[in-house]
C-alpha cells in the first residue's frame, strides 16, 4: 500500500505563522507611526519656510502689518490640514491653519506654525519657528521632540 501524501497545514505551522505577522504587525505599526510624524514635521518645516520670501518681501519694502489692506504683508500662507492658526491675509478653506507671522519695525519677524487639526498626535500642539535676524538670516527652532525634527531645526 502507498502512503498518503499530506495535503494541507497543520494547525501548529498555520499558528506560528499567525504569530510571526504578530510579531512584525507589533513592530511595524510604531515604526510607521514615528514615520508618519517625521513626515509631517518636515512637510510643516517646508511650508512655513516657503512664506520667508514674501515676509522678506514685506520687511525690505517695510511694510510690517500683516493683512489684505493697502500698504500691509500678505504673505501668501495657504492653508494646510497640520496646523492651526487663523488667516493674517487670503482666505482659507475650513479645518486648516496658517503659520501666524509677526514682522517688527527693526527688520526682524516670525513665521510660527502650531501643530493641530490632523497632525499626528505626537506633534499635537508643537510648534515650529523660522526666525529672521536683524541682518536677514533666517533660523528654526521648534517644540518638537528630536526624533521628530526636522534637520536643519534646533530645539
Amino acid at each position: 500500500m502507498k502512503a498518503q501524501a499530506q495535503k494541507g497545514f497543520t494547525l501548529i505551522e498555520l499558528m506560528i505563522v499567525v504569530a510571526i505577522i504578530g510579531i512584525l504587525a507589533a513592530i511595524a505599526i510604531p515604526q510607521y507611526q514615528n514615520y508618519v510624524a517625521r513626515s509631517q514635521a518636515a512637510r510643516v518645516m517646508s511650508e512655513a519656510g516657503t512664506i520667508k520670501t514674501a515676509v522678506e518681501a514685506c520687511v525690505l519694502d517695510g511694510r510690517v502689518v500683516v493683512g489684505l489692506n493697502a500698504g500691509q504683508c500678505d504673505p501668501g500662507a495657504t492653508g494646510s490640514s497640520l496646523l492651526v492658526g487663523a488667516t493674517q491675509g487670503s482666505p482659507i478653506p475650513a479645518n486648516t491653519g496658517v503659520p501666524q507671522v509677526t514682522i517688527n519695525a527693526d527688520g526682524t519677524a516670525t513665521i510660527a506654525a502650531t501643530f493641530g487639526n490632523s497632525a499626528a498626535t505626537t506633534l499635537a500642539a508643537d510648534t515650529l519657528t523660522w526666525s529672521r535676524t536683524v541682518d536677514g538670516s533666517w533660523q528654526c527652532a521648534s517644540t518638537i521632540d528630536a526624533k521628530f525634527r526636522p534637520t536643519g531645526c534646533t530645539n
